[in-house]
């Protein structure tokens, strides 16, 4: 069941939007948290609350334990991170009290511990945060803003400044041309750290001032922010409401997204056509997170994919692994010195290849494929891997078929598979 963190910034960490709460502390790796974790639930969804600065507000920005804070989150099983946050417009466009959906951040913060990999035990880690904030948070989030009928922006790239004094009017003029849209003293720290665990993040922004950059308008001040996000409170409340049980529902039935076509290839056979799933962008995504959050700290060093299917969602997650990606092909498809095995499948016997020098010897191979039916694909390809001197770390499927009994075949290696079709 699908449970969702809510980061509070400034005075928008109100526990009260919870019912059925508790509250406790926890201790994580780096240290405590900045409060006690509030729990409940909106609209039946397990909900978990802290507070950035302390319920009573009481740790600068420049101060708060981020690693904690995120770490802890995951610690008690959050699959996804809302944070909302207080930021100052550096556009004109973007009045008092408008909402901002964050797409991109820049850091200019110089004294925060920014990262959980201190040091490289097997190798570099080097986490990619070209989009930093998750799209289809985003996109929910947007959506639901939209409904309410809360003016709303739909992107902005916000500069994190250490703080946690404001601006100077140069830095802020700076700011500007560097392309950001608002700024803020916080966001950019968690965005960083929730993408090195893998947990889904996006912020919601109210803008509160105009930091210092506008003529003619009086510059931050601390009692000007509070006073903009009291009178907005409520709105950012009933978003985070409403938002709740769209981002449960998110947890996507996999299922529902593949096609069935009975009699193909051959009379009898029930196809599982997983096409529907990948051109939904949505359902397609979700696969990869899945398996991103599966592997993501495992020790693989390659991804063979068997043909076809498992080229689209084997390269995909090489790709989020930062790993290489080998194809294991019918025959007459590869153009280099090739190692072939041939097997049985539930319609007849096939033959699959390997180029000889695609995988080296004692590598930790993850080998995947869209289905498990009998297993006689997974079993050839298992094969070539093992001919090579590798090791199959495990087999992934998208689909399984148990009434097939493919996993029979498979009894000396560990198997995942993220949806079954049993008598069905």
């Amino acid at each position: 069941m699908t449970k969702i963190g809510i980061i509070g910034g400034s005075g928008l960490d109100n526990p009260n939007i919870l019912e059925d709460k508790f509250e406790y502390e926890v201790e994580t790796p780096y240290g405590k948290p900045s409060d006690r974790i509030v729990e409940g639930k909106i609209k039946g969804v397990e909900v978990a609350i802290l507070a950035r600065h302390g319920r009573k507000h009481n740790i600068p920005p420049s101060q708060v334990n981020y690693r904690a804070n995120v770490y802890a989150l995951k610690q008690i099983g959050c699959d996804l991170i809302i944070a909302t946050t207080a930021v100052g417009s550096l556009r004109e466009e973007i009045g008092r009290g408008d909402f901002v959906i964050l797409d991109q951040f820049i850091d200019f913060t110089r004294h925060r511990k920014v990262s959980f990999f201190e040091h490289f035990d097997d190798k570099p880690v080097h986490v990619s945060t070209a989009e930093p904030f998750d799209k289809n948070l985003r996109e929910v989030l947007i959506e639901t803003a939209k409904e309410l009928k809360l003016k709303v922006h739909e992107k902005g790239t916000v500069i994190t400044i250490e703080g946690p004094r404001f601006s100077t009017k140069a830095e802020s003029k700076m700011f500007r041309m560097w392309g950001a849209d608002v700024i803020n003293m916080s966001i950019a720290p968690e965005a960083i750290l929730a993408n090195e665990l893998g947990i889904r993040y996006s912020a919601v922004a109210m803008s509160t001032d105009y930091d210092c950059w506008k003529e003619g308008e009086e510059s931050v001040s601390w009692e000007m922010v509070y006073k903009i996000f009291e009178q907005n409170a409520e709105k950012m409340k009933s978003l985070l409401i409403n938002i709740i049980p769209k981002l449960a529902k998110k947890e996507i039935d996999l299922k529902s997204k593949v096609r069935t076509i009975p009699d193909f290839p051959k009379k009898g056979i029930m196809f599982r056509d997983i096409t529907t799933l990948l051109n939904d962008k949505y359902a397609f995504s979700y696969v990869l997170e899945k398996l991103y959050e599966r592997y993501r700290d495992s020790k693989i060093d390659v991804i063979a994919g068997i043909e076809s299917r498992g080229f689209i969602i084997g390269g995909a997650l090489a790709n989020l692994l930062g790993v290489g990606f080998v194809p294991i092909r019918k025959p007459g498809k590869l153009p280099f010195n090739v190692d072939s095995v041939e097997y049985s499948l539930e319609y007849g016997t096939d033959k699959l290849e390997i180029h000889v020098d695609s995988i080296k010897e004692n590598q930790n191979v993850l080998l995947i494929d869209d289905l498990l039916a009998t297993g006689g694909t997974a079993k050839a390809a298992a094969d070539l891997i093992e001919r090579r001197n590798a090791k199959v770390f495990e087999i992934a499927f998208v689909i399984e078929l148990p009434d097939l009994k493919g996993r029979d075949k498979l009894r000396k290696y560990d198997i995942y598979s993220m949806i079954s079709f049993e008598g069905e």
